[in-house]
């Protein structure tokens, strides 16, 4: 196998899970995949979230303004960079957040959630554990780590059958911070070999489309760099088709590497990194992120990646005296009503950066959710040639 490198701006045994429909009844030979960035939980956060009248916590703000767009893809992914390991609840540097955070994901409409990152240890073998019990009883398809040999071998890779055509999606992180996974728990470490093996499984279960979703680069970097680069290359050389990064906390910038095998030569998209999708990081470029859009066709039983798309959101923290609330916001949102938060001036001066800083790093038109009236998930655009 060849593999060339076209860069680009971009503004631009199996268990088999069934992913239900979010947004539609009839079944089509297309899907609307969307990935979000690191979903953290630091202290503010936490006690922003404790309803005192309650005794519990409520996230649903953090999800509010972007809920809808999220439950209209077809299958959606986020990064889930927290454990949720019970109490006593903390946030960096060894976190663990309520089970309500996980709660209010589902409500908004994530289908799988990702395991494998350098905080899946932070409350050791019980903690990874209980994260993944939680999140089987709310139903998130999981991947990158496992209770056991037996559980990997069950969902690894992650095989989704929506809409007639098979996705595959693996999972690996760069480490673990160091912590060392006990046995019998199982972390997917970023390792060629196990990479290529698993790939390989992964064409064996017929899948039609192989997604890499992978933790790795350097903290608060804007750029990729060459170790992301070599990778990338071999991870599309081995047979995936597309990558989707997570760890910088914040965005970098998204590529194609073209990959030529016998007559067929495909376009294979890089996102190198989303970004944070909610955090209480507040320094510039750490402050919001993006959302991945993967648009993918059946035609004639080949399956081809029509377009890739981008959503930018800012996170807002809503300060009082006693605690701060967090919201995804949409940029296209905000820009297409004014009205939906009365930002202060040094807020809708911070958000304006974040939107100038991530549209000029990225250089493409973005998702078109909030601008048209048609069911935007399902319009083509930004498309391949």
């Amino acid at each position: 196998m060849i593999i060339r490198r076209t860069y680009i701006s971009v503004l631009l045994s199996i268990a088999i899970l069934i992913v239900s429909a979010q947004d539609s009844i009839n079944i089509t030979d297309n899907l609307v995949i969307v990935f979000a960035g690191d979903i953290m939980g630091h202290d503010t956060q936490i006690k922003g979230a404790y309803v005192d009248s309650l005794g519990t916590y409520n996230y649903e703000p953090t999800f509010r303004y972007i809920k809808d767009y999220i439950s209209s893809s077809d299958i959606a992914v986020a990064n889930l960079e927290v454990t949720l390991a019970g109490k006593p609840f903390k946030g960096y540097p060894q976190f663990s957040s309520p089970d309500e955070l996980a709660f209010a994901a589902k409500d908004a409409g994530f289908d799988i959630m990702l395991t494998a990152n350098n905080h899946a240890l932070d409350r050791g073998g019980e903690g990874l554990e209980r994260t993944l019990i939680m999140l089987d009883s709310l139903n998130f398809a999981r991947i990158g780590t496992y209770k056991d040999s037996a559980d990997r071998n069950a969902i690894c890779p992650l095989i989704v059958e929506k809409n007639n055509i098979r996705i595959a999606f693996l999972n690996y992180t760069y480490g673990t911070n160091g912590l060392v996974v006990q046995e019998p728990y199982l972390i997917n470490r970023i390792n060629k070999d196990q990479i290529t093996r698993d790939i390989d499984k992964a064409k064996s279960a017929d899948s039609d489309y192989i997604i890499c979703t992978i933790h790795w680069g350097k903290e608060y970097e804007r750029t990729e760099n060459l170790a992301q680069n070599e990778l990338a290359e071999y991870i599309i050389a081995q047979g995936a088709h597309a990558i989707i990064g997570s760890h910088p906390h914040v965005v970098q910038p998204v590529e194609y590497i073209m990959s030529v095998s016998s007559d067929t030569s495909l376009k294979c998209p890089v996102f190198y990194s989303l970004g944070n999708f909610v955090s209480n990081q507040r320094a510039q470029y750490k402050d919001g992120g993006i959302v991945a859009e993967l648009h993918i066709s059946m035609i004639d039983s080949v399956v081809n990646l029509d377009s890739i798309a981008y959503l930018p959101y800012w996170v807002y923290r809503e300060d009082n005296s006693e605690k701060s609330t967090f919201y995804v916001v949409p940029v296209a949102k905000y820009e297409a009503d004014s009205t939906l938060i009365d930002f202060s001036e040094d807020d809708l001066w911070k958000f304006n950066r974040f939107q100038s800083d991530t549209r000029s790093h990225l250089n493409i038109k973005e998702s078109n959710f909030y601008i048209r009236d048609v069911k935007p998930m399902k319009v083509q655009q930004d498309s391949i040639q």
